[in-house]
């Protein structure tokens, strides 16, 4: 028995030479670019890497992964990648290795989402949240282009993931001003830590965007209303002004998911605790303008939309809206004319009730005026000419005639 252990050993030896050669060879050719003659060499090598040493089969395997990648199969190249650290493959190579595959996956979003691919960029995006889940901002547009891809239940998980890690994207930017030139400018993290040792600089400060938890939370509320879970939107809402019962994002975000229920009652009463936080912000008192003419309340629109208009006397939609809700008694005004008849007491009342309609549309020539002055905007203009036409005053008519041309 003992003449055969030789001829054993020596065949065991050519075998792993050829594993060994081959993989080599296979390596080789990947990396002189010639992907598809790698590919067929580990093909008709298949049979020789079924008995191959863990070692040989690893590299096989972390082979594979790369040809993958390079054909853009990033799932089952990432799939290879695991395996291959799962067996023991590690170090430098692999770190690099995934680093790039990262880099190859985002940018191949990117280019996904340019050409409206938001399925694809979705599922790239989060592949490469997974592939370094500390770049979170991956998940944060991987859940984005979910959305545009309305594909609400994966961008629901996305949304869902961001919250649990707390994510609030915000970014801070670093600034100094010159002394030579007195002009601030801003700089990298690291260059900013450097200036600031230096002499060249004054004024040093840090600057910190917007937390996006709330713009999180406002999607996973209107996902689920999306979905026709109101229950869930509502609990999510909720859940997160607890923690911040005075942040103003999120008693819009409340606000705006009533809206969607069609609470305008509620709605309302949360428009006037977002304005307790922020007294100067027009949109606010808009917004109760919009709630009460809905609801009939013609003087409480009113003294909003004016409100409105009083902090910000270019809020275009303020003008039009108070506009329309004037106009609005004009037409009980028309109602009673047209029933009146040809007699003399008839007659009188239709004067009357002509000179209150008269003053309906004088009250709104000021308004109109003020913002066809901000935006020729052609219905206003169309409005303000019809008005002047029926009060007489030809020379305004005219006006608005030729800016209609």
């Amino acid at each position: 028995m003992k003449k055969f252990l030789p001829l054993i050993f020596i065949l065991f030896v050519g075998v792993a030479f050829g594993q060994k050669k081959e993989i080599k060879k296979a390596i080789k050719l990947f990396d002189a670019g010639d992907i598809k003659g790698s590919i067929s060499l580990l093909e008709s090598s298949a049979a020789l890497f079924e008995t191959a040493d863990e070692k040989y089969k690893n590299k096989k395997t972390f082979l594979e992964a790369r040809i993958d990648q390079a054909n853009k199969k990033f799932q089952s190249a990432y799939d290879k990648f695991l395996a291959y650290k799962a067996a023991g493959g590690d170090g430098v190579n692999y770190d690099n290795q995934l680093q790039k595959f990262t880099g190859e996956l985002v940018n191949s979003a990117i280019e996904d989402n340019a050409e409206k691919r938001f399925s694809e960029a979705a599922s790239k995006l989060y592949l490469a949240y997974q592939a370094d889940t500390t770049v979170t901002d991956y998940l944060y547009f991987a859940a984005a282009s979910a959305v545009n891809a309305e594909e609400y239940q994966a961008a629901l998980k996305f949304y869902n993931e961001l919250k649990e890690i707390k994510y609030d994207g915000i970014i801070t930017t670093y600034f100094g001003t010159s002394l030579e030139t007195g002009e601030e400018t801003e700089f990298s993290k690291q260059d900013y830590d450097l200036f600031k040792k230096s002499n060249q600089y004054k004024d040093f400060r840090e600057e910190d965007s917007d937390s996006k938890f709330p713009e999180i939370v406002k999607n996973i509320a209107l996902i689920y209303v999306n979905l026709g879970d109101d229950i869930k939107a509502m609990e999510a809402v909720k859940e997160a002004r607890i923690t911040d019962p005075k942040d103003l994002n999120l008693i819009l975000t409340e606000a705006n998911l009533y809206i969607q229920l069609k609470d305008n009652d509620r709605f309302e009463a949360l428009m006037k605790e977002a304005i307790a936080q922020d007294p100067t912000n027009a949109s606010l008192y808009f917004n109760l303008g919009v709630v009460n003419a809905d609801k009939g309340n013609s003087e409480e629109a009113r003294s909003y939309y004016e409100k409105t208009i009083e902090l910000d006397p270019e809020y275009e939609s303020g003008y039009l809206n108070l506009v329309a809700l004037i106009l609005e008694g004009e037409t009980s005004i028309v109602e009673e004319m047209n029933k009146l008849g040809n007699s003399r007491a008839d007659n009188a009342s239709y004067d009357i009730l002509k000179k209150e309609r008269e003053s309906v549309y004088e009250e709104c020539v000021p308004i109109l005026e003020k913002l066809i002055s901000l935006n020729q905007d052609e219905e206003a203009v169309k409005t303000l000419m019809n008005i002047y036409g029926t009060l007489g005053n030809n020379e305004g008519f005219m006006k608005m005639k030729n800016l209609l041309k």
